[in-house]
C-alpha cells in the first residue's frame, strides 16, 4: 500500500514536470519567468506548485491564443491529477476548457452556486479584480471528476488577454488544500478595508456565510479593545459578554492580549498559540493575524485563525 501511494506520487511528479517542460518550450522561458509571482507568502510546496501550473497556462495562453486550446485538449492527462487540473472561463462565465469535466465546456456557470451557497464563478471575478489578492485565490467547494460528492478547494487564477483581444481567466485549484496564512491575510485585510469604507454597514456583509470572509473552519471576526465582539468566531450572532482578552490556550498564554500589546505599534500582527486537535494526540500550532481598522474613528480589530504547518 505504501509502495502504491510513492508509484502515485512519482506519477503525478512526472506529469507534472512533463507539463512544465512542455510550457517551457511553447513559451520559450525558464525559472525566471516566475520572477514576477511572490511565491514566498506560501508555506507548502502543493500550493507554489499549483499558482506555477496555473500561470504557465496562462503564459501559453498569452502567446498562442486561442489556438493553443487545442494544445490544452490533446493534453488533458496531465492537465488533470486526482490533486488539481487546469480550466479557462471567459469574463462572462462561460466554461471554454475544462480539464477534468469536458461536458462543462461551453456551458455558462455564472450563478451556478456551491453547497453552502457561495458562488465561485462571481467570486472569481471580484478577486481578479482585488489588488489585495494577486493571485486571486477563491474558497469554494467542488467536485472531484469522477466522484459524486462534494470536496473543499482553494482556486488561484490569472486573467489574460490573448492576441486576438478575448478577455479570459486561467484557474486551477486544489482539493483538501493546506491553509496557508496568506489566504487569512488576504480575507482579514480586505475586511478591515471594507470596515474602513463603509463603517459599521460592513459588519453584516463580512458576515454574511457566502461571503469571500467565511470558508471552511476560518471565519473573520471582529471585536473592540474591551474585547467586545461585533463579529463572533463561532456563533452567528455575538457573544457581547464573551471577555475575549480572559482567553487562553493550551499552555495557560493570552494570544489575544499579548496581540493587542503588539498592535498599539503596528497595523497587523501574527501570534502563534498552541490548540488541541481532533485528529492528534499532541498539541497543535495555530496562527492568529489580526488587522487595526475604525469605525467612526473607534479603534477595532478584525482578524481570523487558521493552521500552520505541522511536524511530521
Amino acid at each position: 500500500m505504501r509502495d502504491m501511494s510513492k508509484l502515485i506520487r512519482l506519477c503525478r511528479i512526472i506529469a507534472f514536470s512533463t507539463f512544465f517542460i512542455l510550457s517551457s518550450i511553447l513559451i520559450s522561458g525558464c525559472e525566471s519567468r516566475y520572477e514576477d509571482l511572490d511565491l514566498s507568502v506560501y508555506q507548502y510546496r502543493d500550493t507554489k506548485d499549483l499558482v506555477k501550473f496555473v500561470y504557465d497556462a496562462s503564459l501559453i495562453l498569452k502567446k498562442d491564443g486561442l489556438k493553443s486550446l487545442e494544445y490544452f485538449r490533446n493534453n488533458r492527462n496531465i492537465l488533470c491529477t486526482p490533486d488539481r487540473y487546469l480550466y479557462i472561463y471567459d469574463m462572462k462565465g462561460v466554461n471554454i476548457y475544462h480539464a477534468g469535466m469536458p461536458n462543462l465546456e461551453g456551458k455558462n456557470l455564472w450563478d451556478l452556486t456551491d453547497k453552502n451557497g457561495k458562488k465561485p464563478i462571481q467570486m472569481v471575478i471580484a478577486a481578479l479584480a482585488d489588488q489585495n489578492n494577486p493571485h486571486a485565490w477563491v474558497h469554494y467547494s467542488w467536485w472531484e471528476p469522477g466522484k459524486f460528492y462534494p470536496v473543499p478547494k482553494s482556486s488561484c487564477h490569472f486573467k489574460v488577454t490573448t492576441p486576438e483581444g478575448k478577455v479570459v481567466f486561467v484557474g486551477g485549484g486544489l482539493n483538501y488544500p493546506h491553509e496557508e496564512k496568506e489566504f487569512i491575510r488576504i480575507i482579514v485585510d480586505n475586511a478591515a478595508q471594507l470596515i474602513k469604507e463603509k463603517g459599521e454597514s460592513a459588519l453584516s456583509e463580512i458576515a454574511n456565510p457566502v461571503s469571500q470572509y467565511i470558508f471552511r473552519d476560518v471565519k473573520v471576526f471582529v471585536f473592540t479593545p474591551a474585547g467586545k465582539l461585533l463579529i463572533s468566531p463561532v456563533m452567528n450572532d455575538s457573544l457581547t459578554e464573551f471577555k475575549l482578552m480572559d482567553c487562553v490556550d493550551e499552555m495557560g498564554h493570552k494570544p489575544f492580549e499579548k496581540a493587542l500589546r503588539e498592535l498599539k505599534n503596528k497595523d497587523s500582527v501574527w501570534e502563534v498559540f498552541l490548540a488541541k486537535n481532533r485528529y492528534q494526540r499532541i498539541l497543535v500550532k495555530k496562527s492568529l493575524y489580526l488587522r487595526k481598522t475604525y469605525i467612526a474613528d473607534q479603534e477595532i480589530y478584525v482578524g481570523a485563525i487558521t493552521d500552520l504547518p505541522q511536524p511530521p
